[in-house]
């Protein structure tokens, strides 16, 4: 046992004893780099405009259906001038940085780092990397002026869901479109909402299911899309 475990004051302790750690691993210092790592990806997501954010699944290979039409809408939206931001990885995320690139606009990726290997697209024109996913993901709500979310697995259920707070709450404007593409996967959680959480339940209003539109097509988002103004803050 150690003087730690034996609650001894480390000035009674022989000096070998005395456990010293590293003084970025305190709670202060970690209190610091978070308003950081906040002030810089502020300062590094307010230098686009008509910024438009992609979520959904990271498992989509280049030869899956939803992988083209996010390709498709981001390339769409790109020769508009709208900057297309992304999480940075694989999937979804790469195939909307890839039509961004491709419609010769701002690709941006809003990437995590890891301990080891960084995967980041190769699509990626412009980028921040974020040590907490928190505040990554914050930048990822922050970012745009409308949402296009894509068939996704829990993050990208995560982050529709928490949008949709924040627009409820007035947190956020409640004129920005959230976009859900692909009828088929999100018509099962819309029923979900209407039928039980609604209906049911009675936990949710009837404006809360107007929040969102559901989609099947690049161009039926894009329609929605171009309208959109920019984003309002309170």
């Amino acid at each position: 046992m150690d003087g730690e475990e034996l609650n001894i004051p480390a000035k009674e302790l022989p000096i070998e004893k005395v456990k010293r750690k590293d003084w970025r691993e305190s709670f202060h210092w970690r209190i610091f780099r978070i308003m950081a790592e906040f002030v810089d990806g502020f300062q590094f997501i307010a230098d686009f405009k008509k910024t438009v954010t992609f979520f959904g699944s990271a498992r989509f290979e280049e030869k899956d259906k939803w992988y083209g039409v996010a390709r498709e809408l981001a390339k769409m939206l790109a020769k508009a001038n709208f900057a297309v931001v992304t999480g940075g990885g694989p999937g979804i995320m790469e195939a909307a940085n890839r039509g961004a690139a491709e419609g010769k606009g701002n690709s941006i990726g809003l990437n995590i780092q890891l301990p080891h290997e960084q995967r980041i697209n190769p699509y990626v024109t412009q980028a921040k990397g974020f040590h907490y996913f928190f505040t990554r993901k914050v930048m990822l709500a922050y970012s745009a002026q409308a949402y296009v979310f894509f068939p996704g697995g829990y993050g990208t259920l995560d982050e529709v869901f928490e949008l949709l707070t924040l627009i409820q709450t007035h947190k956020i404007h409640e004129k920005i479109p959230v976009i859900l593409v692909g009828k088929e996967f999100w018509s099962e959680v819309d029923n979900w909402l209407k039928k039980s959480v609604l209906k049911e339940y009675k936990a949710i209003d009837p404006e809360d299911v107007k929040l969102y539109k559901i989609v099947d097509t690049a161009e039926e988002a894009f329609e929605i899309i171009k309208d959109s103004k920019p984003r309002k803050e309170f």
